[in-house]
């Protein structure tokens, strides 16, 4: 088994390592990488070799964020808290976009940290941000952090459907948290719909960071399934 973990908008390589011991006690190979929003330096993946299960686990945005190249190789994809399009049609899509709109101008001012700090705590709701690993937020962000994430935060705006090189033919596990107030129910609906083969589960009582005991045991078991 190769594992390709991805983190999403805001989101660092730290955030997996609730997984890690658990993938490592199973002798999974396994890569994390790292936009290099904070402290850390970006890090690319890629593929190690040919042989056994190659899976991509992704959180958020982090399938969009993966080269095209390595995605279409997965021969499973477990989808956190994730979408296809992430602003949705109609009304509560022009809110949701006047939202982004703001939070890129923020990035660009002083209230770029306090920004990033509410939406820490949009995303772990209804849990407390003492609950999330270390991230971002843990000191200032620099120039090259601010643009990455501006970059990003951009290309969140513009997402319309599954991200380019998604391998239609992989099983796919949806995971989602029924109390997020991050993703759309729009945007969940229409991700369900796009990979209508996909196994779905659905946290109830845990917001978009998915701070649940039970997300890492069920996922690692699903992907042993999978074996």
């Amino acid at each position: 088994m190769q594992l390709i973990a991805m983190h999403g908008w805001a989101g660092d390589a730290q955030g997996w390592e609730p997984f890690q011991s658990d993938w490592s006690a199973r002798g999974w190979a396994w890569q994390c990488g790292e936009r290099g929003y904070g402290g850390q330096a970006p890090r690319p993946v890629l593929w190690q070799n040919n042989h056994g299960m190659k899976l991509v686990i992704a959180h958020s945005l982090g399938p969009h964020l993966l080269p095209a190249a390595v995605l279409a190789q997965a021969d499973a994809v477990v989808l956190l808290a994730s979408f296809g399009a992430f602003v949705p049609g109609g009304a509560s899509g022009r809110r949701l976009r006047s939202a982004v709109a703001a939070m890129a101008e923020q990035l660009s001012g002083a209230e770029a940290n306090t920004m990033l700090q509410t939406f820490m705590e949009r995303a772990a709701a209804p849990q407390p941000t003492s609950l999330l690993p270390p991230g971002i937020t843990s000191a200032p962000l620099d120039a090259s952090g601010r643009q990455r994430l501006g970059k990003d935060l951009a290309l969140l705006a513009a997402t319309t459907g599954l991200p380019p090189g998604f391998p239609l033919q992989a099983r796919v596990l949806i995971v989602e948290g029924g109390e997020d107030q991050i993703v759309n129910p729009q945007a969940r609906q229409q991700l369900r719909s796009l990979l209508p083969a996909a196994d779905t589960l659905v946290l109830a009582g845990v917001g978009h960071c998915l701070l649940s005991p039970a997300l890492v045991p069920t996922v690692c078991g699903w992907i042993e399934g999978l074996q």
